[in-house]
């Protein structure tokens, strides 16, 4: 299986939208239950926020086809050093090719955009369920910092 990285063309649009779109309830924590619609409105948000910045936004394609992208903002001060960092804003993967390094490629070719820009760190959210993204990540050497704790009431 063949993975290029490239740089999102504004044709790939749609493709962003339509996986983003797909996917988005996977990053809806279980304590949650927000009605689709509004997950996809948000998603929407997310969108016109990256576009808005700085940012990076990548295509995997596999076998010629586009199978994956992520997002990543130049820079995100983090909240409470105000340290530059590079922000995970999304990434996707097509379900029929996850497992086979399309999310490792995104992920390292978005690093090294980051680290051409001369940011110190990249960071991420991710649900505690996803045990796949965050399987992925601490192979890249991604570790916890912070937990962000909720509670129902």
């Amino acid at each position: 299986m063949g993975i290029s990285i490239r740089a999102a063309a504004p044709s790939d649009r749609a493709f962003v939208e339509m996986l983003g779109k797909r996917t988005a309830m996977s990053s809806v924590s279980s304590l949650r239950h927000p009605p689709l619609e509004d997950v996809l409105a948000n998603f929407d948000q997310l969108l016109a926020i990256v576009e808005g910045r700085a940012h990076v936004a990548l295509v995997a394609d596999v076998e010629g086809r586009p199978a994956g992208f992520i997002l990543a903002l130049d820079s995100m001060p983090d909240e409470v050093t105000g340290e530059d960092q590079a922000f995970i804003a999304y990434m996707a993967v097509e379900r029929e090719v996850r497992g086979r390094g399309v999310g490792a490629a995104l992920l390292a070719a978005a690093e090294d955009e980051a680290r051409k820009r001369g940011v110190p760190y990249m960071a991420l959210m991710v649900t505690e369920e996803n045990a796949a993204a965050r399987a992925l990540y601490e192979r890249a050497g991604y570790v916890t910092e912070r937990r962000l704790l909720c509670k129902t009431l």
